[in-house]
């Protein structure tokens, strides 16, 4: 088949990419390589912000791409807004790429207007980037999403349209699969987040030493993905035991640069909200690091994996998150074990080949 993949979100779109060029299909990613990570594509668009006229210099040239965004027999966006104009703007390349291509899909990868219903609501999740419990979570990332996404914004009669007239919606994490399955359950399902193992190997045994943590910082989002509580958490182990850890810290880096400072760590923090693991837990987990964030038991009844538990979870609650990093930190015996199966999991359930399998047999499904 001829598949375009419109949009990127921590590498999803590129990977699925590979995995379907080793079955046999073309395809095509177009994206802005999720803006600073500088995921790879095919097609760059990217708009230069700070230049003069930036918004209609990128729109002139998304307007120049439409020859190249036609024939395919599937195209799927990883979000409503899957490109970087108003949602008002975006309508009409939607409807473009539905009359002048086969079927189309929706990811449901990322925030959008059901993913906000579902974690303000308060009862879909027992916490969310959102809620804890019956309490909701104020700051100035989720005030800025809650405005975006829900009270009838062009955001969020955008993201119904799709949903409502695309032919399918592909959730890549439990999360998301939750927030659209009680609306759109029939064109819905649940597909793992796609990682390239190739030539990868299980971990080697781990030395005596140090336990080293990693921390990836996004400036603009460190209240929003609970990596200041988790930050904390972590400083505090380190005055504690200061002697058997120590800390590596990333501050808005490109992949590249991101995932060789993965390779030097033991443990990786993510995602203090989550209930699964995203691309960047993945990526740890593939290079046989444990990850301490999102690992509910949903997550793994959604796998249907009964065994493997090599992750760490923890609730939103610095106390928690102390206790867990607490117990790593005095039975370092332990990590090389969890390690292996953090390997394991991912290669029995995430490896791009199976995953794009997946999707090929969801999208002959639909339609």
């Amino acid at each position: 088949m001829k598949i375009l993949l419109i949009g990127e979100y921590s590498n999803v779109h590129w990977t699925l990419a590979e995995g379907l060029r080793k079955t046999g299909h073309e395809v095509c990613v177009l994206s802005n390589g999720d803006f600073w990570k500088n995921y790879r594509r095919d097609i760059s668009l990217v708009r230069d912000e700070g230049k003069p006229l930036a918004g209609i210099r990128y729109l002139c040239k998304a307007i120049s791409l439409l020859p190249r965004m036609r024939g395919y027999d599937i195209v799927q966006l990883i979000n409503p807004m899957f490109l970087e104009l108003k949602a008002e703007r975006i309508a009409p390349f939607y409807s473009y790429l539905r009359r002048n291509n086969g079927k189309v899909f929706l990811g449901a990868m990322g925030m959008d207007a059901l993913w906000v219903k579902a974690g303000t609501d308060r009862k879909t999740f027992r916490y969310s980037d959102f809620n804890i419990g019956d309490r909701a979570i104020d700051n100035e990332s989720t005030r800025e999403h809650i405005n975006d996404w829900s009270g009838g914004t062009a955001k969020e009669r955008l993201n119904y349209t799709i949903a409502d007239d695309c032919d399918g919606i592909v959730a890549g994490m439990y999360e998301y699969h939750t927030a659209y399955k009680k609306k759109y359950g029939d064109k819905l399902t649940y597909i793992p987040m796609p990682m390239n193992l190739d030539g990868t190997t299980p971990p080697a045994e781990r030395k005596d030493g140090k336990v080293k943590f990693f921390i990836g910082i996004q400036k603009s989002r460190s209240q929003y993905k609970g990596t200041d509580i988790m930050l904390r958490a972590l400083q505090r182990i380190k005055e504690d035991y200061p002697d058997r850890c120590e800390i590596l810290k990333a501050e808005s880096v490109p992949f590249e640069e991101y995932s060789k400072m993965v390779e030097d760590c033991d443990v990786l923090l993510d995602q203090l909200y989550g209930y699964s693991p995203g691309m960047n837990a993945l990526l740890a987990l593939a290079k046989g690091k444990i990850v301490v964030g999102g690992a509910e038991e949903e997550y793994y009844e959604l796998l249907d994996e009964k065994e493997l538990r090599p992750m760490v979870n923890v609730i939103p609650d610095e106390e928690d998150v102390y206790k867990k990093l607490e117990q790593l930190v005095l039975a370092p015996e332990n990590i090389g074990r969890m390690q292996k199966e953090s390997y394991t999991l991912v290669k029995k359930h995430h490896d791009y080949r199976r995953v794009a399998e997946m999707y090929i047999n969801f999208w002959n499904s639909k339609g």
